[in-house]
């Protein structure tokens, strides 16, 4: 019974490493654009950020566990890669002033915080009192990045428009939930498992959300609306809609950005 269940955490932990990937990846036309155009063109360097740092906890955490933590150890540390990769590209191409605030972004959350939170943790607690602790804050940090949607499913009942959530970005990312929901449920650790509930039912109720104003007459948004929006840990750029006479862009040309949750869905 006990190498059926090991079995199947094995198969949930796959599956969910393939998506988690997919998503990862999920910006890269992105920073094609960046690359082309040798400007960041308003996108924010913030998702990027807090996926690092996501990663970044998971990876401590997995690190701290040990048992039953490669899978989530493999795609964490893919995570830290692309995302720094990412947060590289950005500071090549961003503004003067874009480029001083990630600065100052990454070293308060990545250094500073990583560190405080790391010596404290080395320092003050042991054994499974400090895993207890290091997956507590991995808890928190994921149910605040999963209720995020709240932000992009009001933008949608204001605009009636679903430019800005397309059904198979909340699909992937429910069904990314429901496999790290299962590995977490099944090896029985409820810091991966709980979190990614919340991710499944914000998942399903954004599908609904679409399915309800998919078509609707899109209400056009203030140029300069650029305000950040996250998605079940994956952060949404919403890129200012751009005029029909300016260059070769038609329309309303929303951009969407994904970043990983700290466990991708862990």
């Amino acid at each position: 019974m006990a190498l059926q269940r090991d079995s199947w955490v094995f198969v949930f932990g796959l599956l969910g490493n393939i998506i988690s990937v997919m998503v990862f990846l999920a910006p890269l036309p992105t920073f094609y654009q960046i690359y082309k155009k040798k400007s960041t063109q308003g996108f924010q360097s913030v998702p990027y950020i807090v996926a690092l740092l996501s990663a970044m906890l998971w990876i401590y955490y997995a690190i701290v566990k040990r048992e039953h933590s490669l899978l989530l150890l493999t795609i964490n540390s893919f995570g830290l890669v692309v995302e720094s990769i990412y947060l590289a590209i950005f500071l090549v191409y961003a503004s003067n002033k874009a480029r001083l605030s990630t600065f100052k972004l990454i070293l308060l959350l990545n250094v500073f915080g990583f560190g405080a939170m790391l010596v404290s943790t080395l320092c003050l607690t042991m054994g499974s009192k400090r895993l207890s602790v290091i997956g507590w804050i991995c808890l928190v940090f994921n149910i605040t990045v999963f209720a995020s949607p709240l932000c992009i499913i009001r933008h949608v009942i204001k605009t009636k428009s679903v430019a800005y959530m397309p059904l198979s970005l909340s699909f992937f990312l429910s069904l990314n939930a429901i496999m790290w929901f299962f590995y977490g449920f099944l090896i029985r650790d409820y810091y991966i498992a709980l979190p990614n509930t919340l991710g499944f039912v914000f998942g399903i109720v954004q599908m609904v959300m679409y399915l309800i104003y998919r078509n609707s007459t899109q209400v056009m948004v203030p140029e300069k609306s650029t305000k950040l929006q996250e998605q079940n840990g994956h952060i949404i750029d919403i890129v200012k809609i751009i005029d029909t006479n300016q260059g070769d862009n038609s329309g309303a040309l929303p951009v969407s950005t994904i970043c990983e949750d700290p466990n991708s869905g862990k």
